[in-house]
């Protein structure tokens, strides 16, 4: 299966999951009047705007580039993932303040015993969720997923904290503290989500890992010298990656343009949705200053290289 029906499978499931807690959770709130599960159930309501969201954002990401997007169009996933950071933040500081009400005027939860059942079986839901959500990561890395799933995994400690607060409904208190964490605890994802959007919106480097990995794999080819001036970034299911390939000064255009094909192929095979763009240069630049290169030769060796390319150049002016 290819990574964008991947993608979009994620997003399907994750509307559905969201659709499904909304009713379980509605009909413990009214049951119970808890505000630890009014919080997440409108956690929950917020997923469902969001998951729809972030779907439409996955839709448009996928959208081949065009005359007006030479990029492509996958910037809509991690401004989906800056919008949801606000939303969610919005609600976790309503969540905050209805809380701290709570405290100095607490109230009785109602038939707990039978509305811990309908949040362990919310919790499970989630987790199941979640699961599908780091399988699909792993093999996308889709900002987006990543949001969601991050999201759903504030549902999880909220989950656990309102079964904890049921548990204890004896105790008048516990309920609006317990909801006062979990507000706290979606602010916090809420600043997770909104960090990773902003590395994607500002173009960040890649992983030092992926960008090691990239150099490791041009530098395998036997006629490439060295490699320097790496950059790297992200948008969206997309990956864009430009660099310096350092070739021998006396190649011919067509096997440097040979060399350097071979070399996108075989990052390309590693890298799903990667866009690479390669400018060649002669090795004999390796002892520029400016340059970062990996891969160079020694001292020794860059001396006689350029000692070479000396003489050769005083030759041909020789022979003319």
């Amino acid at each position: 299966m290819d990574n964008q029906k991947l993608i979009r499978i994620a997003t399907y499931a994750s509307v559905s999951t969201a659709m499904i807690l909304v009713a379980i959770k509605l009909t413990a709130w009214i049951r119970s009047d808890s505000v630890s599960i009014l919080a997440s159930l409108l956690d929950s309501t917020l997923d469902i705007a969001a998951s729809l969201m972030i779907a439409f954002a996955v839709y448009i990401a996928q959208i081949p580039a065009d005359e007006e997007h030479r990029f492509g169009h996958g910037k809509a996933e991690p401004l989906a993932a800056m919008a949801q950071s606000i939303f969610i933040a919005g609600s976790a500081v309503y969540l905050v303040i209805y809380s701290i009400e709570r405290i100095f005027a607490p109230q009785a939860i109602t038939h707990a015993d039978t509305i811990i059942h309908y949040m362990i079986f919310s919790l499970i839901l989630t987790l199941v969720l979640i699961t599908f959500q780091r399988y699909v990561i792993a093999k996308t890395q889709s900002t987006a997923i990543r949001a969601d799933s991050l999201h759903y995994l504030s549902d999880v400690f909220a989950n656990i904290l309102v079964i904890v607060s049921l548990w204890l409904s004896h105790v008048n208190w516990v309920d609006p503290v317990l909801a006062l964490l979990i507000a706290l605890w979606i602010l916090h994802s809420a600043a997770s989500i909104a960090r990773d959007a902003s590395h994607q919106l500002l173009d960040h480097e890649l992983p030092e890992t992926e960008r090691q990995k990239m150099v490791n794999i041009i530098l395998k080819h036997p006629d490439v010298r060295g490699v320097n001036d790496l950059r790297t970034y992200q948008s969206g299911p997309n990956k864009f990656m430009q660099c310096d390939l350092e070739l021998d000064d006396f190649l011919t255009l067509r096997a440097s343009h040979s060399i350097t094909e071979e070399v996108t192929q075989q990052l390309k095979s590693q890298f799903s949705d990667l866009d690479v763009m390669i400018h060649q240069e002669p090795v004999s630049l390796q002892g520029d200053p400016e340059h970062h290169t990996w891969g160079a030769e020694s001292n020794n060796r860059l001396q006689k290289h350029l000692a070479k390319t000396t003489e050769n150049s005083s030759l041909n002016r020789a022979s003319k």
